[in-house]
C-alpha cells in the first residue's frame, strides 16, 4: 500500500497563501533548498491541484529554476506527477497525468497499488478534501517565521476535527521550523 503524505508551508497565523492566492512570502534559503532536493530525490509520485500544478509547471522545467535550483528542478521534471482537475484537458509538464471526476475514489484506489509513495505539494483543497476522508498518512507543516495580513489557511473548509501526533522536527537556518504530523489513530 502506498503512503500518502502533505508537505506544505505556512506562515506563523496559518496561512498557506495570501489574500491573493500567493505564496512569494516563503523565502526558500539554502538549508531548506538541500532539504528539497532531498525530498524529491526519494523519488515519491508529485499530486497537485490544478492551481499548484500550473503554478509549478510554469515554473520548474524553466532554465531559471535549473540554474537556480537545479537538483530541485532535476528532481520536479523527473517525478511523475498527477494534477486532479475537472478543467484541464491538456498537461504540458513531462510525466504529468490528470485524473478528474470522483477523486477521494480515485486516490483511495491508487493509494492500494503498488509503486511509489506519493506527496501532494501545495494545492490546499486537495488537503483538505482529503483529510476530511481520512487518507493522508502524514503532513509536513512548515512552519515560516511570518505573520501575514490574510489569506488563506491549510484546512480551510475542513468539517471534522483532525487528531495528529508529532513525529519530528526539524529547524531550518532562517528560522523555519518543520514539523511532521500523523493521524493519531495510525500507528507510527
Amino acid at each position: 500500500m502506498r503512503k500518502l503524505s502533505v508537505f506544505n508551508f505556512v506562515t506563523l497565523n496559518g496561512f498557506y497563501k495570501d489574500a491573493n492566492g500567493q505564496i512569494a512570502w516563503h523565502k526558500h534559503d539554502a538549508d531548506q533548498e538541500g532539504f528539497s532536493a532531498e525530498s524529491v530525490g526519494a523519488g515519491n509520485m508529485l499530486l497537485f491541484g490544478r492551481t499548484t500544478y500550473e503554478m509549478m509547471a510554469s515554473f520548474w522545467p524553466t532554465p531559471q529554476a535549473i540554474q537556480s535550483m537545479p537538483l530541485v528542478a532535476a528532481g520536479m521534471n523527473k517525478a511523475e506527477k498527477i494534477v486532479f482537475s475537472n478543467t484541464l484537458k491538456e498537461a504540458s509538464w513531462n510525466n504529468t497525468r490528470i485524473i478528474g471526476g470522483n477523486i477521494i475514489e480515485a486516490i483511495t484506489e491508487l493509494k492500494q497499488t503498488q509503486g511509489r509513495d506519493m506527496t501532494i505539494l501545495g494545492s490546499g483543497s486537495i488537503v483538505t478534501q482529503f483529510a476530511e476522508h481520512g487518507l493522508i498518512d502524514e503532513y509536513q507543516i512548515m512552519v515560516d517565521p511570518i505573520a501575514i495580513g490574510g489569506g488563506t489557511t491549510l484546512f480551510s473548509g475542513l468539517n471534522r476535527q483532525l487528531e495528529l501526533q508529532l513525529t519530528a522536527t526539524r529547524k531550518f537556518e532562517n528560522g523555519a521550523m518543520l514539523l511532521v504530523y500523523v493521524p493519531s489513530d495510525l500507528d507510527t
